[in-house]
């Protein structure tokens, strides 16, 4: 897919929700974000980004007293029980998914479980909530000199805690949020202006260079 008409993305991005709100995911979700094209109203949009803040799972009480062992064997794979809960891993073992080290990949997971490989979406995961992630992503990506990094600031919080806030959806369909350019926002985050021209040059280069379902998972 090369993208989407922009009432296709939002229809895309409800029917991502739904599955949020009623299906057992691999770890509790809390919030989930929008961001980038969509949120600017733009028409068509070439990518969906969508932004997700997860619990990190410290007990899983589906686990019914098995120990990872029992687990890496039925599996083949590190982290179920720990990384992602056991009984969504029983239900759906076609969305599991490994990190490098063999290891549960909740970002991963979540990704199989909530799109189709061909989608043009970009997934950010993390325990921070967009806001906060946001700062850190920020300082680090200077620290780094890797702009690519960076976490797009222009965001539209859809649902936390179970509750979808309509008004914010009916403002993507209606293109209603007023924000700035890229290099505006980051300004507005403390960068100088020749510093958050380049940041936002390197983003928009980035964005274009990617294809399909893309992922990236981080712990603050």
């Amino acid at each position: 897919m090369s993208g989407f008409e922009r009432e296709a993305a939002v229809d895309r991005l409800e029917k991502l929700l739904e599955v949020v709100e009623t299906e057992r995911m691999p770890v509790p979700v809390r919030e989930v974000w929008v961001y980038g094209d969509l949120a600017l109203g733009l028409d068509p949009v070439d990518r969906l980004d969508v932004y997700l803040t997860k619990d990190i799972l410290l007990r899983d009480d589906s686990r019914d007293g098995l120990d990872s062992e029992t687990f890496r064997e039925r599996y083949g794979i590190e982290g179920v029980g720990t990384s992602v809960r056991a009984d969504w891993a029983a239900e759906h073992p076609e969305y599991l998914r490994a990190n490098a080290n063999g290891h549960a990949a909740p970002e991963q997971c979540l990704a199989a479980h909530l799109l189709e490989p061909d989608e043009p979406i970009h997934l950010e995961v993390c325990n921070a909530s967009f806001e906060d992630n946001v700062t850190q992503r920020l300082r680090g990506a200077q620290l780094r000199e890797d702009y690519t990094q960076l976490l797009d600031p222009r965001g539209v919080c859809l649902w936390v805690d179970g509750v979808r806030s309509e008004e914010a959806v009916r403002k993507l369909r209606e293109s209603a949020f007023a924000l700035p350019t890229l290099s505006a926002a980051l300004e507005m985050l403390g960068m100088d202006e020749e510093e958050a021209r380049e940041a936002a040059t390197a983003v928009h280069a980035w964005r274009e260079d990617q294809e399909g379902v893309t992922v990236r998972g981080d712990v603050v």
